[in-house]
């Protein structure tokens, strides 16, 4: 007699629904999807107790006729895919016919949905068909799962809070509507609006209503092309960050994937801009032929894989830097508005005759603040935009700014027309000095120095089979550096860049990097972490009290950095408080 038999369809579902359903999320997610793919244009998902007791999502779709209702449910039965070409084209966000059996197999589900025509209601418990009847004809289709692996002990006892499920789900709706901004999606949880997107098809809008207005504020526009990718979408400035890598959005065709590579792309893009240890607020939405990539690689279709990752990744990096290395990056620190009531003497008018000269208006110009000067009419209008192109590239990134004193021995205060600024000595000595020694390690001259007194270093026996394997790394930097008995060496001359009076301690700390290099050692990282250690050592310390001449030295230093608002390590190297903020500090505003 045969051992080997044919599984059984509702055992072979509740595997498959081991891959397919996880979580509370992972139904949401189907089912979203699917409404998506049926060209809805407003979706509503009601929870109760996080999805646990029951999860509902209604949309305006195509709907279904009675035969597809039914045939729905079985496995591999799918509108997406004909044949096998299908496969490489993908242009929907499900196609395997592998969910709503799953789904099915471990639940109560209940659908109801019309093409126009008479509905079908159909009710599936456990897999198993219960009952099947006509329903109204209100176009689209109504999802309601309830008892979510009640048939499934080991899964259900694993489940997490309702906390986390809840969590888990707003994650996945908020991406998905990132995704989607053409479609209006509203989220509730026990009868709490916890999402509401207006469909409108503008993403900034869809963003507010995720991140609210302030994050929305410090967001940046970005757009860029070649033959095979079309990407766009928002960066956050750097002052913009958060403490894990699940706000850096990538949406390929509409589908919201992961994809280590890309994210690690994307903070590289960053580096010096903001913390290492911290992530931006990233939304990029990418167009490509579906022939080069690959979505059936998991059975959550949200792993995804590239057939020209290098050239994404390069058009990725370059779109970010290139648009914050044009904007003005200073932290603006704005002053709150107190919800104070006024006292009933400050609503009576008293008309006094007398007028006062407004302010000087400024205006946000491309992120830039500049001075709004006095209206030139009867002038043509292309001789404006020849000029105003003629300043946007002569503008500088740092404003005219001028030291008044020093906090702390610390703090440099600056001002000009429009406000002040504040400026951490000790991060913008660190900038200069690293973009310094940053073109000096990858320019490299021939030019160096003889010691008086040759250095001789003693190392390790381990730490010194280490440095002498990578001598031609010192070598290639104008070091003469030689053998000097057991596990010594002796250096005799060093390049000319290297600090003065501190000369030995640079170089033990370069010796150290190359010990310690780690297995992905390349020569631009290693002159990444030389120029950061050294501008680091060799900057102003806090507490060092500057002359008002050496403050207008690093100030114009700083100037002259590509990037002079964040040090090496990401720390802002200037904040700016408006003139206006100052004033409502004061609460001379309003008044």
């Amino acid at each position: 007699m045969s051992k080997i038999k044919v599984m059984d369809e509702i055992l072979a579902n509740k595997i498959a629904a081991g891959e397919v359903v996880e979580r509370c999320s992972s139904v949401v997610k189907e089912l979203v999807e699917n409404s998506i793919d049926a060209d809805s244009t407003e979706i509503k998902i009601e929870l109760e107790e996080a999805g646990t007791r029951s999860i509902k999502v209604t949309d305006n779709g195509k709907g279904m006729e009675r035969d597809d209702s039914l045939l729905a449910f079985q496995r591999h039965a799918t509108s997406k895919l004909i044949d096998e070409d299908d496969l490489y084209r993908i242009n929907t966000l499900g196609f395997r016919g592998e969910a709503l059996p799953s789904i099915a197999s471990v639940s109560d589900i209940v659908l109801k949905t019309s093409t126009g025509n008479i509905g079908s209601i159909v009710h599936i418990q456990g897999g198993k068909l219960i009952s099947e009847q006509k329903g109204d004809a209100r176009i689209g289709t109504t999802m309601c799962v309830s008892d979510l692996f009640y048939n499934t002990p080991a899964r259900l006892k694993h489940m997490k809070s309702l906390y986390s499920e809840l969590a888990n789900i707003t994650d996945y709706m908020n991406k998905i509507a990132l995704s989607h901004p053409n479609i209006r999606f509203s989220l509730f949880n026990n009868d709490n609006l916890l999402l509401k997107t207006d469909g409108s098809g503008d993403l900034l809008k869809t963003i507010k209503s995720i991140y609210g207005l302030d994050i929305t504020k410090k967001m940046l526009e970005v757009k860029i092309e070649d033959e095979d990718y079309e990407i766009s979408g928002y960066i956050s400035k750097p002052e913009v960050h958060r403490s894990n890598r699940n706000n850096m959005v990538t949406i390929v065709n509409g589908r919201v994937v992961r994809n280590t590579e890309i994210n690690r792309v994307i903070n590289d893009a960053y580096h010096s801009y903001k913390p290492d240890n911290r992530y931006p607020i990233v939304v990029l939405n990418i167009i490509v032929d579906p022939t080069l990539i690959d979505v059936n690689i998991h059975p959550t279709k949200m792993d995804i894989k590239f057939g020209k990752m290098e050239e994404l990744c390069n058009l990725i990096n370059k779109m970010i830097k290139n648009e914050l290395s044009k904007k003005t990056l200073i932290p603006h620190i704005e002053v709150k508005e107190e919800n104070i009531e006024k006292p009933i003497y400050e609503e009576i008018s008293l008309n006094l005759d007398r007028v006062e000269e407004p302010d000087t208006p400024y205006v946000l110009i491309n992120e830039d603040l500049i001075v709004k000067e006095p209206e030139i009419k009867n002038v043509e209008e292309n001789t404006n935009i020849e000029e105003s192109i003629i300043l946007e590239e002569k503008k500088e990134r740092l404003p005219e700014i001028y030291p008044v004193g020093l906090v702390h021995g610390t703090y440099i205060i600056c001002q000009n027309e429009i406000g002040m600024y504040m400026i951490d000595q000790h991060a913008a000595k660190e900038r200069i000095n690293y973009e310094f020694y940053k073109k000096k390690l990858g320019n490299p001259t021939n030019d160096s120095i003889q010691m008086l007194f040759p250095l001789t270093i003693e190392l390790s026996n381990n730490e010194f089979i280490i440095l002498k394997q990578n001598f031609d790394i010192l070598k290639n930097m104008n070091f003469d550096i030689e053998e000097f008995g057991i596990n010594s060496v002796i250096i005799k001359s060093h390049p000319i860049w290297l600090p003065t009076s501190n000369e030995e301690e640079a170089i033990k700390k370069i010796m150290e990097t190359i010990i310690n290099k780690e297995k992905d050692f390349t020569i631009e990282k290693f002159n990444e972490k030389i120029a950061t250690m050294m501008s680091c050592k060799l900057a102003i310390k806090a507490n060092e009290n500057l002359t008002l001449l050496e403050m207008e030295n690093l100030i114009n230093d700083l100037r002259k950095c590509d990037n002079p608002f964040n040090c090496p390590h990401g720390r802002p190297t200037i904040i700016y408080y408006s003139k206006y903020d100052l004033e409502k500090l004061f609460k001379r505003s309003g008044f």
